[in-house]
């Protein structure tokens, strides 16, 4: 059974059948960029990774070798190899989107530290020290900031350096 993927960029990824992967065709453009990307040290490990990969894979410069081979030379197994195909074929034949990582939408862990958190802890930092203090240290702080309800509890690490980024110094 013969099945084609076609894509408005030009429909430059074409499937042969289902057990075969997308080929992959790299303009020349496309290729001086890899190649840039995998000579000069200024990349991610991953990036250079995924660019030999796709170098490797080219159909426009040479015939492609198998693909244990290209895993072999390249250092990856060949699952990975088949990710990344499938990376550029998902992608529409784009290659930036394929060799770099994927940002995510959101964070991991919401932060703590808002820009209201930030606002109180400074308005805290700002006012005259509790009685029997000379001045605030960032140990104090952090015990009133654990006092006050609406604050999440934080590390006097956490509050200098939120201190530190708005430049207010407790003197």
């Amino acid at each position: 059974m013969i099945l084609a993927v076609c894509f408005p960029a030009g429909g430059r990824v074409v499937s042969r059948s289902r057990s075969s992967l997308p080929s992959v065709t790299l303009s020349a453009d496309e290729r001086v960029w890899l190649t840039r990307v995998v000579r000069t040290g200024a990349h991610p490990a991953q990036e250079v990774r995924r660019s030999r990969i796709l170098l490797e894979l080219d159909e426009n410069h040479r015939r492609p070798a198998p693909r244990r081979e290209i895993a072999q030379r390249v250092g990856v197994s060949v699952e990975t190899i088949t990710n990344v195909v499938k990376a550029y074929a998902g992608h529409g034949g784009d290659v930036g989107a394929t060799i770099r990582r994927k940002r995510r939408l959101t964070p991991p862990v919401e932060p703590k530290v808002t820009g209201e958190v930030e606002a109180r802890v400074i308005a805290l930092a700002c006012s005259s020290p509790p009685a029997g203090q000379v001045r605030w240290s960032l140990r104090l702080l952090e015990k009133h900031v654990a006092l006050v309800a609406d604050i999440p509890d934080l590390d006097h690490s956490t509050i200098g350096k939120v201190l530190k980024k708005r430049r207010c110094v407790l003197i």
